[in-house]
């Protein structure tokens, strides 16, 4: 009997824990029309701190003493291509052109559309170099390029890099890319059996392959690269699968590595050395990578990359997050669990790290580190700071002084009551005890998520209206901590979640977030929870997907819906906008619903069976009702 490969993934985390699991389209167990179980009761809003109870900063607002702005050195001026996911170092996903703007969305129209042939879940970002787009689909990862010059986009190449079948079984959550990047003529992409690949990006022909990742140790590669210094920085996947989590640097003209940092361990292997100055004691110490775990549990302790990396030129620094400890059970791994779910500032050239800081020491809900940082400098205590803003999936938006590691300020932007705020004098994440998981007892209603306040799905920033554009969730769930062995290259878990709206009932929210004031200037609630990216416009405005398929534009002063379209499949994709060959504005994004909150659809999953998915399914039972798997890339303009 075979199985599809993210079934397989599910049946065999699931069965080393003993949890029973209903397989879709196995034959094991045959799907029943109208069987699926209705989505679960919200938590009520009275079971969660308020912004005003768990926010602190260390002064108050004082947005007289100047004006937002990315950092200079990280975003030069837009000259209307978007050669990285994340448009520039500062990650602001944002384009200066404006062709595009409130008064005339309505009249956008979808100008050509590119079928990717393969259904899964569809991450990534399009790059546009030039007068050629550049497209990574999902797993195998397939590479296109397309011709802007000529009506319709036409191929120009595509290339197949042939990755090892069986990467899609030590996929977490669904086997997604989530782009690709370009410089000095390489389009440079990772697969997920562990390989990142240079190509020409005139011919598509093979420049170099370095293998980083090893499957058969639970490794894989869903991150797009980001290129810097002169080096292809690349993470790992696998914290479910008790990796030991690493950051890599590649020598981009060879392809050979230059460092690697692990995530856990001696100072020597995570690249801890003289130039090390944490701003918290309790970050300070030798070895605090093995003397905050358990005896060798480090050596299987995850703290993988599998997110955003931004950098800063002027200081020549990189800044990322590193994601869960393993397992799951924290009760199995006692102590800080250093340098899981914390965030690094890097040396680009040697890896030595610069400073480091927890945001959950000792995680117990899977808070992974890993979502973007906005590199920004912004008026705070009435001085132009340099800070980067991190909406972590603990669900506070931290603003950090990016030179020292100091917290500015911690406010929570979703739905949060397994802590009570973050303590500015240590740092330290105040936890809520009543939330504090347990071995064989559920503990109920846990907010956020597993899978955070907000997941990988990237935010943007506008210079012009000063706000961060948060895409995010509103989610909560149920935990109870389970026994786990390890087994090399199996899943290494320890629990067993289920997942639920969070107060009010929506899933999902867009958050125009104003770090300065350290509040929403507005909010869009969204039935399912926005999986898709956000890009913002110098026309005023920014674009995201939702899960059952419609592509909007809203105003981004007030969050009034401009524009929409339906598409084939969800979109969890990264829309991107930029100059055509023409002259004029376009915006591009993915369709093909899936990663870890539409695996139901991807995969298929059984929607009877709520454990499945890591828990996601239980709160998406009605996601197959409202679209299908696709792949599918579409292109909008204006007419002219």
């Amino acid at each position: 009997m075979k199985t599809k490969p993210l079934i397989a993934w599910m049946l065999a985390a699931t069965a080393l824990v003993g949890i029973p699991v209903l397989a879709a389209e196995t034959g094991l167990f045959p799907l029943r029309a109208g069987a699926n179980p209705p989505v679960p009761t919200a938590v009520a809003a009275a079971d969660v701190f308020t912004r005003e109870q768990i926010g602190h900063a260390l002064a108050p607002p004082t947005p007289g003493a100047g004006r937002t702005v990315a950092a200079p050195s990280a975003s030069p001026p837009d000259d209307g291509q978007w050669i990285m996911p994340a448009k520039n170092y500062a990650s602001t996903r944002y384009t200066g052109l404006a062709e595009i703007t409130p008064a005339n969305a309505a009249n956008l129209r979808e100008v050509f559309s590119f079928s990717l042939g393969v259904d899964k879940g569809q991450e990534a970002a399009p790059i546009v170099v030039g007068n050629t787009m550049y497209v990574v689909s999902a797993f195998p990862n397939h590479v296109f390029a397309l011709d802007l010059t000529k009506d319709g986009a036409p191929l120009k190449w595509s290339y197949d890099p042939k990755p090892v079948p069986a990467a899609a079984g030590v996929a977490c959550c669904d086997v997604v890319n989530r782009g690709a990047a370009y410089a000095d003529g390489k389009i440079v992409f990772n697969t997920l059996d562990g390989a990142t690949i240079a190509l020409d990006a005139g011919t598509g022909k093979e420049v170099w392959r370095t293998q980083l990742g090893d499957i058969n140790k639970g490794e894989s590669i869903t991150m797009a690269p980001l290129i810097a210094g002169g080096k292809v920085l690349v993470g790992d996947s696998g914290g479910e699968f008790g990796v030991h989590g690493w950051l890599t640097a590649l020598d981009l003209a060879s392809g050979k590595i230059a460092w690697r940092a692990y995530h856990t361990g001696p100072d020597d292997q995570a690249l801890i050395g003289p130039s090390f100055h944490p701003f918290y004691a309790v970050d300070r110490g030798k070895d605090l990578g093995v003397k905050s775990w358990p005896a060798d549990a480090w050596k299987i302790g995850g703290g993988s990359m599998w997110g955003w990396i931004a950098y800063d030129p002027a200081s020549q620094t990189i800044f990322y997050g590193t994601g869960n400890p393993g397992p799951w059970n924290q009760q199995q791994r006692p102590g800080d669990n250093k340098w899981t779910t914390g965030l690094f500032a890097r040396d680009v050239n040697t890896g030595q790290a610069k400073w480091f800081y927890q945001m959950n020491p000792h995680d117990e809900h899977d808070y992974d580190g890993v979502n973007e940082q906005i590199l920004l400098d912004m008026p705070f205590a009435g001085q132009m700071r340099h800070v980067l803003l991190h909406p972590d999936r603990n669900g506070y938006v931290y603003v950090v002084d990016r030179d020292t590691g100091q917290v500015l300020s911690a406010d929570p932007y979703g739905p949060v009551n397994s802590s009570q705020g973050v303590d500015l004098t240590t740092g330290r994440l105040i936890k809520n005890p009543a939330k504090s998981t347990r071995l064989g007892q559920v503990v109920h209603d846990i907010c956020p998520t597993a899978s955070g306040a907000k997941d990988w799905n990237p935010s943007s920033f506008s210079p012009r209206t000063g706000l961060v554009y948060i895409p995010h969730e509103n989610l909560c769930m149920d935990w109870m901590n389970l026994e786990v062995n390890y087994i090399s290259g199996t899943p290494y878990v320890g629990a067993e979640v289920k997942m639920k709206p969070g107060p009010g009932g929506n899933r999902g929210e867009l958050t125009a977030w104003d770090p300065v004031r350290r509040q929403p200037a507005w909010t869009i609630r969204e039935d399912l929870p926005v999986w898709s990216g956000t890009v913002a416009t110098g026309g005023d405005l920014v674009f995201y997907g939702t899960m059952d398929g419609w592509f909007k534009a809203v105003d981004a002063r007030d969050g009034r819906l401009v524009w929409q379209q339906k598409l084939p499949s969800g979109i969890i994709g990264q829309p991107i906008s930029y100059r055509g060959p023409d002259g004029h504005q376009y915006v591009a994004v993915l369709s093909g619903v899936g990663g870890w909150a539409g695996g139901i659809v991807s995969g298929p999953l059984d929607p009877r069976d709520g454990s499945s998915a890591l828990g996601f399914v239980n709160t998406m039972t009605d996601l197959p009702r409202r679209t299908t798997a696709g792949g599918t890339l579409h292109v909008f303009a204006l007419p002219h």
